[in-house]
C-alpha cells in the first residue's frame, strides 16, 4: 500500500497536512458573546449563479464556500488540507481511497454519505450552458467505487498527481436535493444543502445573501449566528458602507483609497500578493476577427494577431512597472509567468517583458503593420483590481505604436457570457493557479479546446498549440517533482513566447476590517465570513 507523500510545493502536500486537518475537525467553540453576533460583509462581485456546480467564476466559489465543502480543501497559503475527507491512502498509482468524516450532516440533518460524493463528481459533467464547467476537475476520474457510507475510491486512467488539488474545487452537494434540479432553481433555496458552517436563508440577485450559522456544525464554530453578503462593486460605495459601519469588512480596497484606509484609526487593513495572473487573451487563429479594424475603422480581411510579432509588439508596447506605480499604487507585481514563484512551474528564464515600444513598432513593421490598425480591447468593469483602468492604461500604450485601441468595459456577468461565444478579438481576464502549480493556467486557458478532456474551458478564443498540449498531457501524468516541473516550465514557456496568453501581473488583494475585527489573509483571494474574528 502507498500513501500520499508531501512535497515541496504547496498543494501536493498530502499526508503532512492530515495532522493539522485532524486538529482544525475538532469543534472549537468561541466565546458565548462572539458567537451571538451579526456580520456584514461587502464583497466586490456578486455571483452569477448559486448553483455551486454552474460556472467556475471567483465570485461563485466566493459565496459557495459559506455553504458547501469539499473533500480536499486549501488554507490560507494554499497547502492541501482534509475537508470532508478526513484521510486518503493510494491504494496503487491510479487508485485513491478516501474516508469521510464520521458524523458529518448535511443542513437538514440527514447524514453525508458516498453516494452523496459520488453524485457529486458527476453532476459537473450534466450541466448544461455553463461558460466555465467545473468537469475539467472530474475528468480524470474513470471509475468511482462506494466501499461503504464512508468510503469511496477513484480510479484515474493514468498517473494523475493533481486529483487531491482538483477535488478542492469540487462541492459535495446532497443528491436528493439537487437531483432534477436546474442552475436556475438554486436562487431560490432549493438544492442549497451543503455541510458548510453557514446555512442558506434568502438571495437577493446583485444586492445580498443571506446566511444562518449552521450550530450542527463538525467544525470550528464560527463566531456569527448570522451573516449578510452585500454584493457593492463600486469601490467608494464599499468604503462609505465600512465607514459608516453598515458593514463590518471589506473585500478590494479600491487603490484611491489605500492612504486614506492605512491612516484611518477606525479601520484594519490586511494584504496578500495572490496567485491570481491578469492577462490578456488575444485572437490567434481566426483570419478575420470582429473587433479589428484598419486605422479608418474599416474590417481588415486579415486578423493581424494571427502573426506572432503582433502579438509580441503588443505584448513588448505595455509598461508594466507603470501600471504598477500608477494605476495600481503599488499592488501589483509584474510578471513573465503564469503563476507566482512559490508555485510549481514557475519559469525563472520567462521575465517580465521590457517596455520597449520602438522595439514594438519595428515588429509591427516586419509583421506588415508600419501604420499599426485598429482594435477593440474587451473588459470586466467591476471583477479584478482596477480591470478597466488597466485596460485603458493599455490602451494608450498601444495608441503610441499606431494600434489606435478602444475599450470596452462591462459587468463580469456579461462580459463572460459574451467572451465565452467568442464575441470579442482581445480581452482582459485572470486566473487562480487553483491547483497551486501551472498546470492549471496551461489547460484552462491555453489548451487546445477538448472538452472531452477538460482542456480550454476558458480558451474562449481557441489559442491552441500541440507541442504545448503534448507536454502538458505528459506533465498531468508525472509524478515526480524534478520532471513534471520541467515539463510545465517549457510548457509555459511556449505559450508565454507564442503569445498565446500576454501576462501582466499578479494582483495584490486587500481586505478591511472596522477596528476590533481581524482577518488572515488568503493568497487564493477567497474571502469567508466565517474566518473573520473578534480580537
Amino acid at each position: 500500500m502507498r500513501v500520499q507523500h508531501g512535497s515541496r510545493y504547496p498543494l501536493q502536500a498530502g499526508l503532512r497536512s492530515l495532522l493539522a486537518g485532524a486538529v482544525a475537525a475538532a469543534a472549537v467553540l468561541a466565546s458565548p458573546g462572539a458567537l451571538a453576533q451579526e456580520f456584514k460583509l461587502a464583497m466586490s462581485s456578486p455571483p452569477t449563479s448559486m448553483d455551486p456546480h454552474f460556472y467556475n467564476l471567483f465570485p461563485n466559489l466566493n459565496v459557495s464556500d459559506h455553504i458547501f465543502e469539499t473533500l480536499v480543501t486549501m488554507d490560507e497559503d494554499s497547502h492541501v488540507m482534509p475537508g470532508l475527507a478526513q484521510s486518503w491512502t493510494m491504494i496503487n498509482n491510479l487508485t485513491w481511497e478516501f474516508k469521510l468524516r464520521p458524523g458529518v450532516k448535511f443542513h437538514d440533518g440527514s447524514d453525508l454519505t458516498t453516494e452523496d460524493i459520488a453524485w457529486s463528481m458527476e453532476r459537473p459533467s450534466t450541466i448544461i450552458g455553463s461558460p466555465g464547467k467545473f468537469d475539467v476537475y472530474t475528468k480524470a476520474i474513470i471509475n468511482k467505487k462506494i466501499i461503504d457510507a464512508t468510503t469511496i475510491r477513484f480510479t484515474t486512467k493514468e498517473p494523475y498527481p493533481l486529483l487531491l488539488a482538483d477535488l478542492t474545487s469540487i462541492y459535495i452537494v446532497q443528491k436528493k436535493a439537487t437531483q432534477g434540479l436546474t442552475s436556475d432553481d438554486f436562487a431560490s433555496g432549493k438544492g442549497m444543502v451543503g455541510t458548510g458552517p453557514y446555512k442558506f436563508v434568502r438571495f437577493a440577485r446583485d444586492d445580498r445573501l443571506e446566511l444562518e450559522r449552521n450550530d450542527a456544525y463538525w467544525g470550528k464554530k464560527p463566531s456569527w449566528s448570522k451573516v449578510t453578503l452585500r454584493f457593492i462593486p463600486n469601490g467608494a460605495t464599499r468604503i462609505a458602507a465600512l465607514l459608516a459601519g453598515d458593514v463590518q469588512a471589506i473585500e478590494n480596497v479600491p487603490t484611491p483609497d489605500l492612504a486614506r484606509i492605512r491612516s484611518e484609526p477606525t479601520v484594519s487593513m490586511y494584504s496578500k500578493v495572490s496567485h491570481r495572473m491578469i492577462y490578456l487573451y488575444p485572437d490567434t487563429n481566426r483570419e478575420k476577427s470582429p473587433f479589428v479594424t484598419d486605422r479608418d475603422g474599416k474590417p481588415m480581411k486579415k486578423n493581424p494577431m494571427t502573426d506572432v510579432r503582433v502579438r509580441q509588439a503588443l505584448s513588448m508596447a505595455i509598461n508594466r512597472e507603470a501600471i504598477k506605480e500608477r494605476v495600481m499604487e503599488g499592488l501589483s507585481e509584474p510578471t513573465g509567468n503564469l503563476v507566482s514563484s512559490k508555485l510549481l512551474g514557475y519559469n525563472p528564464a520567462l521575465k517580465t517583458v521590457k517596455f520597449d515600444p520602438e522595439g514594438a513598432k519595428k515588429l509591427l513593421a516586419e509583421a506588415g503593420y508600419p501604420n499599426g490598425f485598429g482594435l477593440t480591447l474587451h473588459t470586466p468593469n467591476n471583477r479584478y483590481v482596477n480591470d478597466e483602468k488597466i485596460a485603458q492604461t493599455i490602451a494608450q500604450m498601444w495608441a503610441r505604436i499606431g494600434v489606435a485601441t478602444k475599450v470596452e468595459g462591462m459587468p463580469m456577468s456579461v462580459y463572460s457570457a459574451r467572451g465565452s461565444k467568442r464575441e470579442f478579438s482581445i480581452g482582459l481576464l485572470g486566473w487562480g493557479a487553483q491547483t497551486g502549480e501551472a498546470s492549471s493556467p496551461l489547460r484552462a486557458l491555453a489548451a487546445c479546446d477538448n472538452p472531452g478532456k477538460g482542456m480550454g474551458v476558458v480558451n474562449w478564443l481557441k489559442y491552441c498549440n500541440p507541442k504545448m498540449d503534448d507536454m502538458l498531457f505528459k506533465a498531468l501524468n508525472t509524478v515526480e517533482d524534478a520532471p513534471r516541473l520541467k515539463l510545465l516550465q517549457d510548457a509555459a514557456a511556449i505559450v508565454v513566447n507564442d503569445g498565446g496568453v500576454i501576462p501582466l501581473h499578479h494582483q495584490v488583494t486587500t481586505w478591511a476590517t472596522k477596528k476590533g475585527i481581524v482577518y488572515a489573509p488568503r493568497t487564493d483571494e477567497r474571502t469567508h465570513a466565517y474566518a473573520f474574528r473578534a480580537q
